[in-house]
């Protein structure tokens, strides 16, 4: 069993971790490093006010390492005592969870559909003739959530379509770019998908939602939990972890509980800072709260509505210019709204274009 293996599934998040083992944990891995082995004075009243450590960003290899060592010196984790969020995004967030948490979650009657209507747009480079160069394409796809999940779900993908270019080159390119996606037929508009229990194209049948039950509840154990399953992934383990938080937002059967505890687990994510309290994606305003990640040249942000603590949506800003594309370039966004619907679009096709087992009827 490797080293992340190993991490993954020798923990029990139920427990409560003592005292002395953090104080333990913190003066072994502080006595590699050379700083102070005294363990910083935290209260219950101010979890994110604790001593920041001078250990700065962690390299994905080094976080792995310094996780693997925590755990044998049986410390939770890397939650909490490296700092968190700043004041202003850390009110943010608490505000959005203190509403997320009286929120009442959607109640499907049988028959009816949790309708999730998704707007996204990506960067891409693409090529044509000796010409290379990057812009922007966007798509509306809406899934249906049976209230029954074993049943079909429903995917209707929209089409893709050219929005934004950044010069000369990025025209041609993208010219060229879709005139091959509209010759192959591609993601024409009204493109139905259909597949018991949600297993499109042989996917996971779960589609992100069976595990919401088992997440812990507690900021500080979900924080933990995310740490250790995006191990190994993203720029670092911080932005991955915001990143994984935005990704669970939006899933419209995430419940109000877990939603809080996602917000509150962001506020303690080193890093995150506020950044503009009139944050505009896809026609809606928010505030935005972010992380640089320096690896990258980016800032990872998710949008929330300063009223109600419901997630808009999370974008991807680029902070110097690079491939012909200018600074704060909001390069990635998506966002999700979410209703109950009667009914789902008919027919289309089964399993997403893959075969069915027509005794079973999984894909």
């Amino acid at each position: 069993m490797d080293e992340l293996t190993l991490l993954r599934h020798t923990r029990d998040d139920n427990i409560e971790p003592p005292q002395d083992a953090l104080n333990r944990g913190r003066a072994a891995f502080l006595e590699r490093t050379g700083e102070s082995t005294r363990p910083p004075v935290r209260t219950k009243a101010s979890p994110r006010r604790g001593r920041k450590f001078a250990i700065g960003g962690l390299s994905t290899l080094g976080a792995a390492a310094l996780a693997t060592g925590l755990v044998l010196t049986n410390v939770v984790g890397l939650a909490g005592w490296r700092g968190g969020a700043d004041p202003a995004a850390a009110a943010v967030l608490d505000d959005a969870a203190a509403s997320a948490i009286v929120t009442v979650d959607p109640v499907l009657n049988p028959g009816q559909y949790l309708e999730m209507r998704t707007r996204s747009v990506r960067l891409t480079n693409s090529q044509s003739g000796d010409i290379t160069a990057s812009f922007q394409y966007g798509s509306e796809d809406t899934l249906y959530l049976p209230a029954d999940t074993e049943e079909d779900w429903v995917w209707v993908r929209g089409p893709q379509k050219v929005v934004n270019t950044f010069g000369k080159d990025s025209e041609t390119v993208a010219e060229e770019w879709w005139r091959d996606v509209s010759s192959s037929g591609s993601f024409e508009t009204g493109d139905i998908l259909r597949a018991p229990g949600g297993a499109f194209y042989g996917g996971n049948p779960a589609a992100g939602l069976g595990d919401l039950d088992a997440l812990p509840r507690d900021p500080y154990r979900l924080l933990n939990y995310i740490y250790r399953v995006t191990l190994g992934t993203g720029p670092s383990p911080d932005t991955q972890a915001l990143v994984y938080i935005a990704d669970h937002l939006p899933i419209g059967a995430v419940p109000a509980d877990l939603r809080a505890a996602m917000y509150q687990a962001a506020a303690m994510i080193p890093g995150v800072t506020f950044v503009d309290d009139q944050a505009t994606l896809d026609g809606t305003t928010g505030v935005a709260i972010g992380r640089v990640e320096n690896a990258w040249g980016t800032r990872f942000e998710i949008i929330i509505d300063p009223d109600t603590g419901a997630f808009i949506g999370n974008r991807e800003v680029l902070l110097s210019d690079a491939a012909g594309v200018p600074a704060g370039t909001a390069f990635a966004w998506s966002t999700v709204t979410t209703n109950i619907v009667d009914h789902a679009p008919v027919g289309g096709t089964v399993c997403g274009k893959m075969s069915t087992d027509r005794d079973t009827g999984k894909c």
